[in-house]
């Protein structure tokens, strides 16, 4: 419905000028900004059905420079609770010595009448954030443009900018409106009827005590599993990443950067098989094992699993592919084995390094609305003590990563200490000290580790193991969307 512009209008302020590239106007409707700015002109309630819509956005929704004014002192008059009509705001704008230079009476009386009523609210100011919005996605274009021309950024933290800055302009959302309280309880009580008593809020891992503690693991989160080498942070990573991809069909991306893809293969065909990887490789596998082998296969055919084995990774590469996968196949979970393995180009220290990496991948999982689990290495203090059990000052070479962590899951496995020893019992219990956990409570977590399989199972006191079965997860097959 865009008119050509009113003669009394100003010019779009040189900000938004200069976020043009190109000689075309930007988009702009001259008209939804006149109604809108009339309706708070006619009705003070217009006013916070406006901000329902802008509150995010402000006067830089509008486009000309003189409309955009008006609204801010539009709003910070209604910010003060003064009882606001046109004679008010008229006598507001005289003495903060504005009035004339807006236009005086003629622009106020054009916005007044060009709306009978202000029942039109909410449409005008969905009209002229679109706008803004497109204005938006031009203005990111331009600055991706410019950076290349510039050439001042390596070509891959160039593009890395580019798709933060695509992503940002196209990821922005309305502001969800007030709900009445009734309406609220309603929709919590059909939640609880439908989700039914073992519901989580986040993703399930697969083992009920941890989900206990956690509630799944939460969008937006970062949780880095820490433990010294050997205690199975990569086999507890993938147990996991199988559990949501092979029994809840949740596309899942794992990024090994220590193992290829087929190691990757091989260690959760064996696994979900139970059968001794050693075995395999020396060829000494029988017709049970075939049979097993063969049926894990089948079951794991159709998992929704990507495992990405690219050497060498940045932060920046692995935020561009996550997105790119992100994009692709919808992932729920990020996994990156491990944390201590990606660089960081362009620091001064290792220390600086690691935060930068610590900091990337947080950014990541707010960016992407996923959790992203980490595994980390501690360093060699837990050796150093009587009980060997690590803490969260172990973590290696940064503390930044307690800081941005959400969830710190601790791994341990007392019976690696006691290997050799003449007489030690056989035990094969592990524990998941969560020493920190920002939205819940810590703990420990037993687990039965299955060292000839790599494979951590749920555990039941008395040592006895406990394999669940698919059914218990209580969800169905949705298919592979690769």
């Amino acid at each position: 419905m865009t008119s050509p512009e009113s003669p009394n209008q100003n010019p779009p302020s040189p900000e938004r000028r200069s976020s043009n590239p190109i000689s075309r106007a930007l988009p702009h409707s001259s008209d939804a900004e006149r109604a809108l700015l009339g309706s708070m002109l006619l009705d003070e309630a217009a006013i916070g059905e406006a901000l329902t819509i802008l509150r995010d956005i402000g006067e830089a929704a509008f486009f000309f420079e003189k409309n955009a004014t008006l609204f801010q002192h539009i709003l910070e008059l209604y910010d003060q609770r003064k009882p606001l009509d046109g004679v008010v705001i008229k006598d507001e704008l005289v003495r903060r010595g504005i009035f004339e230079r807006l236009g005086g009476y003629e622009f106020l009386g054009e916005l007044v009448s060009a709306v009978p009523s202000a029942l039109r609210v909410r449409q005008y100011a969905e009209i002229v954030r679109d706008k803004y919005l497109l204005r938006d996605l031009i203005g990111a274009a331009h600055r991706v443009m410019e950076s290349a021309y510039d050439d001042r950024l390596p070509a891959a933290e160039m593009l890395d900018l580019a798709e933060q800055q695509i992503f940002a302009a196209t990821e922005k959302r309305v502001t969800a409106h007030a709900k009445p309280l009734p309406e609220l309880v309603d929709q919590l009580m059909e939640m609880l009827r439908t989700r039914g008593e073992a519901a989580l809020t986040g993703v399930p891992t697969g083992y009920y005590e941890l989900d206990e503690y956690t509630c799944g693991l939460q969008p937006q989160e970062l949780i880095i599993v820490a433990g010294r080498p050997s205690m199975g942070k990569t086999a507890f990573g993938l147990n996991i990443a199988e559990n949501m991809s092979v029994l809840d069909s949740r596309p899942v991306v794992f990024f090994s950067l220590e193992m290829s893809q087929q190691q990757v293969a091989q260690r959760i065909v064996c696994s979900r098989a139970r059968i001794d990887a050693h075995k395999m490789r020396r060829g000494m596998l029988g017709h049970d094992d075939m049979r097993r082998l063969n049926q894990a296969g089948e079951a794991i055919g159709s998992a929704p699993l990507l495992v990405d084995d690219t050497a060498n990774l940045s932060i920046l590469e692995l935020r561009a592919r996550a997105r790119m996968y992100y994009r692709k196949y919808h992932t729920q979970a990020i996994f990156v084995d491990y944390l201590q393995l990606l660089h960081s180009p362009g620091v001064e220290s290792r220390q600086q390094e690691v935060a930068a990496i610590s900091r990337g991948l947080k950014a990541l999982a707010k960016e992407l609305n996923v959790p992203v689990v980490a595994m980390a290495q501690l360093n060699r203090n837990p050796e150093d003590r009587k009980d060997n059990k690590p803490k969260m000052s172990d973590l290696r070479e940064s503390g930044a990563i307690e800081q941005d962590a959400d969830v710190i899951m601790l791994l341990h496995r007392e019976a690696y200490y006691n290997r050799g020893e003449e007489g030690a019992p056989e035990d094969n219990t592990a524990e998941l000290i969560i020493a920190k956990q920002r939205n819940g409570p810590v703990g420990t977590v037993m687990l039965t580790f299955n060292k000839q399989f790599t494979r951590f199972d749920n555990h039941k006191p008395g040592g006895t193991d406990y394999v669940p079965a698919t059914s218990d997860y209580g969800t169905s097959k949705t298919g592979s969307p690769f």
